[in-house]
């Protein structure tokens, strides 16, 4: 999880493993820059690309959508980290849509700031920058996330290029991950698959723990989790195994050797190579599940 005890652990993991300079680590670690270019997608289709505003309960959320540019296509609601919608989700959300799948990425701190929540360039290393999104993420809960979800998957189903014959998929990096867990359950008869990334808090001992939302799931799930998250709770991925187990759901949970943070491409730790891996099966995941 993004927090200040985990970042300083981090700090000191990394640099102590050669991983990444102190120095380079509070340039860029977790930066809302511009994203790196991600590898380029094979028999990419061509794509429309726009800034849309989704009513909400709480007021109006500025999203980015991105659809394959004719026909319609099963749709994808993505869940951004701590630092919000910013290139690297534009990015990545593009990126999915090249593949096939109409896609919205939603700023989850809009109640507060429009994105990009901080400046471009920012680092969650900067104690400023960190305390900005920590209050903008401590003022989400799992009310807002249900409600969030329910405005989001239904704008969607409004939108000609979202195929509602098909499933939904939603993806959730760091904060995100038990929101996609929330989302999910609030709407179970429309989403089919989920994959959390590096997500925290899905197993918790509190009464509104994502993981105890399972059984009213009907989506399959595919958990990306990152090493150093699963050291500090190696139980919690044991949990996950057994309540999707016993309520009869395909989960693929897995951990993978990279650090908190290793998926989006403007991240001090990305890994190429692990989050290519992730990546690709969340596509084998939203193959089988959203055709």
């Amino acid at each position: 999880m993004c927090d200040q005890d985990h970042y300083e652990q981090d700090l000191h993991d990394y640099v102590e493993r050669g991983a990444v300079t102190r120095r380079e680590f509070s340039a860029i670690s977790f930066g809302a820059g511009m994203a790196f270019l991600l590898p380029s997608v094979a028999n990419a289709v061509a794509v429309t690309e726009s800034d849309v505003k989704v009513k909400t309960p709480d007021g109006v959320a500025d999203c980015y959508f991105v659809h394959p540019a004719t026909g319609a296509a099963a749709g994808v609601l993505i869940w951004p980290d701590i630092l919000g919608l910013r290139p690297a989700f534009r990015q990545m959300g593009k990126r999915l849509a090249e593949s096939g799948y109409s896609v919205l990425v939603v700023n989850p701190f809009y109640r507060a700031k429009p994105a990009p929540v901080v400046p471009l360039g920012a680092s969650f290393s900067d104690p400023e920058t960190r305390k900005t999104v920590m209050g903008f993420a401590q003022g989400l809960n799992a009310t807002t996330h249900v409600t969030d979800a329910k405005a989001f998957i239904g704008w969607m189903d409004t939108q000609a290029a979202v195929d509602k014959r098909k499933k939904v998929g939603t993806t959730g990096y760091c904060m995100g991950g038990p929101i996609t867990m929330r989302t999910a359950a609030a709407v179970a008869d429309r989403v089919g698959a989920a994959a959390s990334f590096h997500g925290g808090g899905l197993v918790t001992k509190n009464p509104d723990s994502p993981h105890l939302l399972v059984p009213t799931m009907k989506a399959q799930y595919l958990f990306a989790v990152a090493q150093n998250d699963d050291e500090r709770e190696p139980e919690a991925k044991t949990v996950l195994k057994e309540t999707f187990a016993k309520a009869n759901l395909p989960a693929e949970i897995e951990v993978y050797p990279a650090a908190h943070g290793w998926c989006p491409p403007d991240s001090a730790v990305y890994n190429e190579a692990q989050a290519e891996k992730a990546w690709s099966r969340m596509l084998a995941l939203f193959g089988k599940a959203l055709a």
